[in-house]
C-alpha cells in the first residue's frame, strides 16, 4: 500500500473505535510506556490530542510523565512547517489553532535539541520503524532539528504493518507503543 492508501485505512479505523474505546486503549498506551526504558531523561515532548480524528488521548500519559516528575514540553505550528517548543507548565496558555489542534500560546521556549524524548502522533508504522504521519511534514522536520539521539516513540491503536516505503527524509522510530505491545526498532 502506498502512505496515501495506508492513511484512509487508518483514519476509517480510527473513525470505527467508540469515545470509549479510544480512552480505554489511550490508557493501555500510557500503562505500556511506563514498561520503556526512557524514563532517566529529563525533556518529554508530547502531541496534544485532535479529539476530531480520533487520536490517542495523549492526557493519560502526560500524567504519567508528570507523575514521575519529567518536564513536558508541547508544540505550536509556525510557517514552512516549522514548531515552536514550550515548557508545559500550570499557567501555560493552550487554544485550538484552525485544524483543531491544542497549541501553547507562548510560555518559557525549549530548544529541538534539548529534548530527550519525543512521543509522535501517527497513523500507521511498519516493523522497520518506518512510520505514516498525516503527510504535512511537520514532524519530519521537527525531529530533523533533535539531537540525533533523541528517542523517539510512536504511539499507535493498531499493530504494525508488514512494510512502508519510507523517504530520504522519513524519521524512523525507536519504539512504538501500542496498547497490546512495544515495538522497538534498530536504527
Amino acid at each position: 500500500m502506498t502512505k496515501n492508501e495506508l492513511r484512509i485505512k487508518y483514519k476509517a479505523k480510527r473513525k470505527e473505535l467508540s469515545e470509549h474505546e479510544i480512552d480505554q486503549l489511550s490508557l493501555d498506551i500510557a500503562n505500556q510506556c511506563l514498561n520503556l526504558d526512557i524514563w532517566n531523561h529529563r525533556l518529554y515532548h508530547i502531541f496534544l490530542s485532535i479529539t476530531r480524528h480520533q487520536e490517542i488521548n495523549t492526557e493519560h500519559l502526560l500524567h504519567a510523565i508528570q507523575g514521575k516528575d519529567k518536564d513536558v514540553v508541547i508544540s505550536k505550528t509556525q510557517k514552512d512547517l516549522e514548531m515552536a517548543h514550550y515548557l508545559l507548565t500550570d499557567s501555560t496558555p493552550i487554544k485550538h489553532n484552525k485544524y483543531g489542534i491544542p497549541e501553547p500560546q507562548d510560555g518559557i521556549s525549549i530548544k529541538a535539541e534539548d529534548l530527550d524524548v519525543v512521543f509522535i502522533p501517527l497513523l500507521a508504522f511498519d516493523q522497520q520503524g518506518n512510520r505514516v504521519g498525516y503527510g504535512k511534514g511537520y514532524y519530519d522536520v521537527f525531529l530533523d532539528q533533535c539531537r540525533k539521539n533523541v528517542i523517539k516513540v510512536g504511539l499507535s491503536f493498531f499493530s504494525a504493518e508488514k512494510e512502508i516505503e519510507a523517504q530520504a527524509h522519513d524519521q524512523q522510530l525507536n519504539y512504538c507503543v501500542t496498547p497490546s505491545k512495544i515495538y522497538e526498532f534498530e536504527n
